[in-house]
């Protein structure tokens, strides 16, 4: 019997941070990678080269930066946590007043994403940009209407509360919360779930382009809600015994993988209700398990040591890997949950792991202070 190869070591580890790097992501098309740390440093590095193009002190709070991203939607030459061009002027800042622990959430759009024209009542696909009139999408709304576009909103955890806010980015204004008070329904409160620790924002397929957002709370649960119906949840799962930390959906968002401060990490599949493509006006009248949708779990994945402070699937669809606790990165089949490599580079508890759009590179960020670049089961061309 042939003996699984040792796990790999990084191709390059990035030095120059001097504090904890709390999060690590990719630029959408460039060969850029952005790191933030906790003592409020914003970093830009070139990923072939190996090093730091430029810095920044960005965020003079007592616990520095806790996320950045990037989105193509949202322009190339963004990222968030503030919104930050390369030229190092604040575009917008949005004063959330949120926990320092829970992160931000851009919103993930599937390939070929659908969008509602309002002015046809048409579907029609935001990668499709010709005849889209910018300028009408975004005056639309998204109280009124339900509508969402895909483009410049953020999802994050209200100050000291089980709520999730909706902002926009286009002008620093807070748009939605879920649930909306006047809407909520008292059977479905997360309000005995404590407070929000994880939020993912998406798209899904089924939903008509409208806005969906998962949330992890205290308690290890998770709701999924979808915009048009922002008073109730679509489904509650829990599928954790300690507070969820990170929530990643995959490419599809159809699915994806949830970390906690257990020792489970989940991989599950989302089902959006039929009934609420198609009868969505009468979604009340209609018996309650008919406005269900369906969270499943796929695969549960059993640790030896807790703790999961981060994850991420590649944009293949193929890999996923989570940051943890003990220092390890580890590395899953997504389809079928196997374990592929424990990457024990790091010194310090991992925070973060985000893969380059192009499949090829992983960044991993510690509190050691280091980030770490990977060629993992390149993709075959």
């Amino acid at each position: 019997m042939s003996k699984r190869p040792p796990p790999p070591d990084p191709v390059s580890v990035l030095r120059g941070h001097r504090a904890s790097v709390t999060d690590v992501c990719f630029h959408p098309s460039e060969s850029l990678l952005f790191t933030g740390s906790a003592d409020g440093e914003l970093r830009i590095w070139n990923t072939v080269k190996h090093r730091t193009i430029s810095s920044a002190w960005v965020y003079s709070a007592p616990h520095g930066i806790t996320c950045v991203a990037a989105s193509s939607l949202i322009g190339d030459s963004k990222i968030i946590r503030l919104v930050f061009i390369l030229n190092r002027t604040p575009l917008i800042t949005a004063n959330t007043n949120s926990h320092h622990f829970c992160k931000l959430s851009l919103v993930k759009v599937p390939s070929g994403a659908p969008y509602i024209n309002q002015d046809t009542g048409s579907m029609e696909n935001v990668d499709d940009k010709k005849g889209i009139d910018e300028d009408k999408v975004h005056s639309h709304k998204l109280e009124d209407c339900g509508y969402f576009a895909g483009r410049g909103y953020f999802a994050i955890a209200e100050q000291l509360s089980h709520k999730v806010e909706i902002w926009d980015l286009n002008n620093a204004k807070r748009i939605t919360e879920l649930p909306q008070s006047s809407g909520a329904s008292l059977d479905h409160s997360p309000k005995s779930r404590g407070l929000c620790m994880a939020v993912q924002s998406f798209l899904s397929p089924e939903s008509q382009g409208f806005l969906n957002v998962l949330s992890g709370y205290e308690d290890g649960s998770m709701l999924w809600w979808d915009l048009r119906n922002p008073g109730v949840p679509l489904t509650s799962v829990k599928f954790h015994s300690e507070p969820v930390l990170t929530i990643s959906i995959d490419g599809s968002c159809k699915g994806g993988i949830s970390g906690a401060a257990d020792e489970n990490i989940m991989i599950f599949t989302l089902d959006h209700p039929t009934v609420l493509l198609n009868f969505y006006k009468k979604l009340l009248l209609l018996p309650k398990s008919q406005r269900k949708g369906t969270c499943l779990v796929k695969k549960k994945i059993s640790l030896e040591r807790p703790g999961i402070a981060g994850a991420s699937i590649r944009p293949d669809g193929k890999i996923a890997a989570t940051a943890g606790w003990d220092h390890r990165v580890r590395v899953y089949d997504y389809h079928k949950g196997n374990a592929l490599a424990v990457l024990k580079y790091h010194q310090g508890l991992c925070t973060a792991v985000s893969f380059s759009p192009d499949t090829k590179l992983m960044a991993s960020s510690s509190e050691d202070t280091t980030v770490a670049l990977w060629e993992l089961y390149p993709p075959k061309t």
